[in-house]
């Protein structure tokens, strides 16, 4: 058993938790990415809307973008974690 203290374990075990969990969403993220990237000019797109298992058709380039926006702030979340973790290690 380790000298730390429960709570501090269960912080720690849910912050990791939370880093694998915004892992996978950018994997995820980056695969859509890549997918509306390589699609054909003239290939529909659909998106789902929240909550619901309806589809709307929707702009392929203006998806694209909306999908990078995402991957990027997945990305800044990230690596604003990452940084948040290092300088805690330095203390």
């Amino acid at each position: 058993m380790s000298g730390r203290a429960p709570r501090e374990e269960e912080g720690e075990s849910a912050k990791l938790r939370q880093k694998e969990e915004l892992s996978r969403r950018i994997k995820e993220q980056k695969v859509v990415v890549d997918e509306l990237s390589n699609l054909k000019k003239n290939r529909k797109v659909y998106r789902q809307q929240p909550n619901s298992n309806i589809f709307f058709l929707a702009d392929r380039t203006e998806t694209l973008s909306q999908c990078k926006n995402t991957l990027d702030e997945l990305k800044k979340a990230h690596q604003e974690m990452e940084n948040s973790e290092k300088t805690r290690n330095k203390k």
